[in-house]
């Protein structure tokens, strides 16, 4: 068995630890500046450790800036988000990987195609749509198309699926139990990394989703919170100190479930690439 060189070893950690710290700068930094008393964030040289620590940004931006209410719009379309893709994912999924019929390969080639066109190609047409319905200024558009199945959370979990022994299904069958019970009491349960997996993918995306919210709502009080900190500058005349303590309460959600589920990230990036 081959050995690892300990100095090669050593030399990797040290380079491994430096890059880690150059790329965790950036958030320290804003970090340190949202903890700051207005006028003193340009200072020179910087300080990562303010003198003293100022709460009252983050009170005033929560509250005098309404991100309370930003932060339970994000959350209300995010779970609304997070429900539709997994649900209708899920059952996509399932009839595509154990299903029979005429035209299936097709489908699923033609539903793959789909992650090849750039989001900016049917954004005018989209809109255009949604405003014919009179569903600007609304969140139908941020949730209904959750509710209707999405491309790469149906490859990920078609891929999961036919991981799984076919067996399963065909005792079920003949046992007694009909399509929905053998997805409901047999696959569902049996693909939670999986769908464990595309949470975390959907809960990242909805949750950092500017664009779409920027081009269909209109009314700040229905803003979510990507939106309102994109507007933050603006509401505060330019106070560094708030815009970065509004970035901060932006972006703890997304970085607690990136640590706490990470390995969900790897599981999924695996089952993509596993039997076809």
């Amino acid at each position: 068995m081959n050995k690892t060189n300990p100095g090669l070893r050593t030399s990797a950690y040290v380079i491994l630890g430096v890059g880690s710290f150059i790329m965790l700068v950036p958030f320290l930094y804003m970090l340190s500046t949202s903890l700051t008393a207005a006028g003193s964030e340009l200072t020179l040289p910087p300080k990562l450790i303010p003198e003293p620590f100022v709460w009252h940004n983050y009170t005033q931006v929560w509250i005098e800036v309404n991100f309370l209410q930003y932060t339970m719009n994000s959350i209300f379309v995010t779970l609304m988000d997070l429900i539709g893709t997994v649900a209708s994912c899920a059952i996509v999924a399932y009839g595509l990987a154990f299903f029979q019929f005429r035209g299936r390969n097709m489908i699923f080639l033609s539903m793959l195609g789909t992650m090849m066109l750039p989001s900016q190609i049917t954004m005018i047409p989209t809109y255009f749509i949604w405003k014919s319905v009179g569903a600007l200024d609304t969140y139908y558009p941020l949730i209904v198309r959750s509710f209707l199945g999405g491309a790469f959370g149906i490859f990920l979990l078609h891929q999961f699926y036919k991981t799984l022994p076919k067996e399963l299904y065909d005792a079920a069958w003949v046992d007694g139990a009909n399509p929905w019970k053998i997805f409901y009491k047999i696959y569902l349960p049996l693909a939670k990394p999986a769908l464990s997996a595309l949470a975390v993918f959907t809960f990242m995306s909805a949750w950092n989703n500017t664009l779409e919210p920027l081009i269909y709502l209109q009314d700040k009080h229905m803003f979510t919170l990507p939106l309102g900190l994109l507007f933050l500058k603006n509401e505060v005349q330019n106070r560094m100190t708030l815009v970065m303590a509004g970035a901060v309460i932006t972006i703890v959600p997304v970085l607690f479930v990136f640590l706490f589920a990470q390995k969900y990230f790897v599981q999924g990036i695996a089952s993509t690439g596993l039997k076809g």
